[in-house]
């Protein structure tokens, strides 16, 4: 009796131990990584929930790489040896056809098709016009003493050259022709969200789910972090905070979030001053200058690219026609910071901001 007593109690333990084996091997723990590296012209920093460092490394060298081989590819200014890139398109397409990678004739594609989705606020052809104001800058940061606008008889002629219609997309051989010799094409819209889209794709479907990106402003989030808490917090930059650096007044508001994207288009970004005035890099296609409405938007749904496109399509409204578009959108929500530095938001948005008494707690605290 006693020995089956023993044997029973045996088993159990044995079951027990075997269990929590399973669980363990089921359920590994998961370390919190971070690194940071310089491409599209900005710092791009990956923070990830890993069950080991050699995985950490594994996803982000590869992110990395995606990275760095579509910058090269949307690059406008740049000819890269043995890549067909935009710089390419905007040097020979006006002359024959020219054949393009998959990666970028996707992003000419999607930027083509979604015009009519951003009210025609978002052309890629409108480069003459973006080169103007380019140069502009370029020479403004370099010397501020020389700083000057183009001229708007000089723009308006650039303005000639951004019909879309002339913009010939063959899908069967991905190819890109312009018909009118002077077009010039700028993904600056959406290239940095697409980019990033791309990546976080790739990123949920390998062992490193649990993640977030934040590409210069461009954020997007995978799956919760692995530490207890339901979202990540992405914050909201003040306009003006980074004069103080001290890490606090530089955050308006912190959203929480996750398996989304938040964008943010503003005034302080790339911008250069002429006569005690700022001019930042968003063009209106329609005055070809760049509007005052407010400070900034921050667009939040769940692709980058496409919280990239709207976030400068709203730049580009007056407040209450943006407020209008953006809530005819399944699935968007927007965040605005007015000249005053007030707050507004949508209502889906409210229940995710720290401003509206929204919290991220972790349980395993």
């Amino acid at each position: 009796m006693k020995r089956r007593i023993v044997l029973i109690v045996l088993a159990v333990c044995l079951a027990a131990g075997g269990a929590l084996y399973w669980a363990t091997r089921a359920e590994p723990r998961y370390e919190k990584y971070s690194t940071t590296f310089f491409s599209f012209d900005t710092v791009i920093s990956i923070i990830g929930y890993a069950p080991d460092l050699n995985t950490f490394e594994n996803v982000t060298k590869k992110a990395e790489e995606r990275f760095m081989e579509l910058h090269c590819l949307y690059d406008k200014y740049n000819a890269y040896e043995g890549v067909v890139n935009l710089y390419t398109v905007n040097t020979m397409a006006a002359s024959r056809p020219v054949k393009v990678p998959d990666d970028l004739y996707d992003l000419i594609k999607y930027s083509h098709d979604m015009v009519p989705v951003t009210k025609d606020t978002v052309n890629i052809a409108l480069g003459p016009v973006l080169l103007l104001w380019h140069d502009a800058r370029e020479a403004a940061i370099a010397n501020p003493a020389a700083a000057y606008l183009p001229g708007i008889q000089e723009l308006q002629a650039a303005d000639q050259h951004t019909d879309l219609g002339k913009l010939v997309l063959n899908d069967a051989q991905k190819t890109v022709f312009f018909e009118d010799p002077a077009m010039q094409l700028d993904v600056g819209a959406v290239a940095k969200g697409y980019a990033a889209e791309v990546v976080a794709q790739e990123m949920l479907k390998g062992p490193m789910p649990s993640f977030i990106i934040n590409a210069g402003g461009n954020v997007r989030t995978g799956h919760p972090p692995r530490d207890g808490r339901p979202n990540w917090g992405v914050a909201v930059q003040d306009p003006d905070g980074y004069v103080s650096g001290d890490g606090v007044s530089d955050v308006l508001d912190i959203l929480f979030l996750h398996d989304t994207s938040v964008v943010t288009s503003g005034d302080y970004q790339r911008y250069f001053e002429y006569q005690g005035k700022r001019y930042h890099h968003i063009i209106s296609p329609v005055t070809l200058m760049p509007t005052d409405f407010f400070r900034s938007v921050s667009i939040v749904t769940e692709s980058s690219a496409y919280a990239d496109l709207l976030s400068t399509c709203l730049f580009l409204m007056p407040y209450e026609e943006g407020r209008v578009f953006v809530e005819s959108l399944e699935g968007v929500e927007a965040l605005w910071i007015l000249n005053d530095r007030s707050i507004r938001m949508t209502d889906g948005l409210k229940d995710k901001a720290s401003s509206q008494g929204a919290s991220n707690p972790n349980p395993n605290q």
